[in-house]
């Protein structure tokens, strides 16, 4: 039997009409590649943020959908994808290891380790990106997580769940706070998990090595995307980050997020964004570079079962502009920030805190009640201080209240001075902060003030040993305690003198 070229298409129209629908979708030509992106052609049921395979092994995930063609970032550089390779769509999307093995390890944004110690052995995935915890699933932030930074537990605390932003010019310690702070959460039963994005790798060594001298990697996680790597992964880590903290946070734990920093991550998906064509915006960005912000930052929070994710975000900021357009995306989305100074850091005043700039939308809720009833007009007095100090510059005669305020304020500038990886526990701090309530450092050289409180406290801790575990027991700074404290403080002037 003769077959002509008219049946045998009409048979290969029936076989087609037989298959379902999303078989003949899945397969994808790529018609151009370049830069780390490349566009396909044939997946036409393609889903935003799916992940495609390619022949070669590579993967990727597609951000863009046009009509014709998708656009798809390039998960792996070092596999190459040539022009006409075939390209297949997964069904799901980009995914990563989590587990308490991730502890002490420093991973890549794909979840795999560059820490030379090894495979992870974990069991569970999870997707990077999914629905977050709703309000009634929620709890209220009412409880203190110590940084350790009197200036912070002080002037600006945060909260179990909170969203803090550390702002600042380049090279002003926003990393050493946030360091300092990882150290501090020792014994205290919190996970850290510190997402570097778009940092030199000597950074990040020096940063794992510190953590490492001072036993913080036992309870910590290092999420890396390093300046070499790609746009994708720099966009990603962020979000891997979370997931990881998510992860022990649904284990009913306290988990402590930093990502350092977001502007680095928006300069990455600015990158992607004009990759694809998208027009930019405000400062060459595309319009949906807060929702990138938003999504990761409202992921944060107390949940009312139990757990915690405290969020620490940093953004760079250049000629102390924080009227730029992702400082002030960040400031809008997060629950207050933590301003440091360029003029007070060249001053020496580490850390460079601004009082003014810097604030806390949770407040006294977060607060240790001890520290609160020390703490008294505190802030007043450091601004009326900064205000009077702008008067003395300029050769201005002031009279004796102004110079009493003078004084007063050199005195708890020098108390809110702390060595970088030196930090105080909420009781330390609170007996500090009693010796500036009470007046004992007023008659002291400046010299002698810090040094004069921190002897104290160790004085404290030995021979008032009772008073001392009853403020860390109760976390309360009740009359009694001020009274012992204040018989403690005559005794200690007497040796100091």
């Amino acid at each position: 039997m003769e077959l002509k070229s008219t049946d045998l298409i009409s048979l290969f129209e029936q076989t087609l009409t037989g298959l379902p629908q999303e078989k003949l979708d899945e397969i994808g030509i790529v018609v151009q590649i370049g830069d780390n992106i490349c566009r396909i052609h044939g997946l036409a049921h393609a889903v935003f943020g799916e992940l495609v395979k390619f022949e070669g092994g590579n993967r990727g995930i597609i951000m863009n959908l046009d009509e014709d063609y998708v656009s798809v970032f390039l998960l792996y550089n070092n596999i190459p994808v040539n022009e006409f390779e075939i390209a297949q769509r997964t069904g799901g999307v980009f995914k990563t290891q989590v587990g308490t093995q991730l502890l002490g390890r420093v991973v890549n944004a794909l979840g795999k380790p560059i820490d030379g110690l090894g495979e992870l052995k974990t069991n569970e995935i999870r997707a990077v990106e999914h629905a977050i915890a709703g309000i009634i699933d929620r709890s209220p932030i009412n409880e203190s997580l110590e940084t350790g930074i009197i200036a912070i537990d002080a002037l600006v605390p945060i909260g179990k769940g909170q969203r803090e932003l550390i702002i600042g010019n380049r090279n002003t310690g926003k990393t050493a706070i946030a360091l300092s702070t990882i150290l501090h959460q020792k014994d205290k039963n919190v996970i850290c998990v510190y997402v570097s994005i778009g940092q030199r790798q000597a950074n990040l060594a020096r940063l794992v090595r510190t953590l490492e001298q001072h036993g913080a990697m036992d309870y910590t996680v290092v999420v890396a995307a390093e300046a070499s790597e790609t746009v994708i992964n720099q966009y990603l880590s962020p979000y891997v980050g979370c997931t990881i903290g998510e992860y022990f946070r649904d284990q009913k734990k306290d988990v402590l997020i930093i990502y350092d920093d977001l502007t680095n991550h928006a300069v990455a998906y600015r990158e992607m964004s004009l990759l694809m064509r998208r027009p930019p915006g405000r400062e060459a960005y595309p319009g949906d570079v807060f929702y990138l912000h938003s999504r990761l930052l409202e992921r944060a929070g107390k949940l009312a079962a139990g757990g915690s994710l405290t969020a620490l975000p940093i953004a760079e900021i250049q000629g102390d502009d924080i009227s730029a357009y992702i400082p002030t995306n960040l400031i809008s989305i997060t629950d207050g920030q933590i301003f440091l100074d360029t003029k007070l850091f060249n001053q020496g005043v580490r850390p460079a805190i601004s009082a003014e700039l810097s604030v806390s939308r949770v407040g006294g809720a977060a607060q240790t009640k001890a520290i609160k009833k020390v703490i008294k007009a505190l802030r007043l007095e450091l601004t009326q201080y900064r205000e009077l100090l702008d008067f003395a510059q300029f050769g201005t005669e002031l009279d004796p209240v102004s110079q009493k305020s003078l004084a007063r304020g050199a005195i708890i500038m020098e108390i809110l001075k702390q060595p970088e990886m030196i930090t105080y526990s909420f009781v330390d701090q609170t007996l500090i902060l009693f010796l500036l309530q009470e007046n004992y450092l007023d008659a002291l050289p400046l010299n002698q003030v810090r040094s004069f409180a921190t002897q104290f406290v160790s004085y404290a801790r030995a021979v008032f040993p009772e008073q001392y575990q009853n403020i860390k027991k109760t976390g309360d700074f009740s009359d009694q305690d001020r009274a012992s404290m204040r018989a403690a403080a005559k005794e200690f002037v007497a040796i100091f003198g």
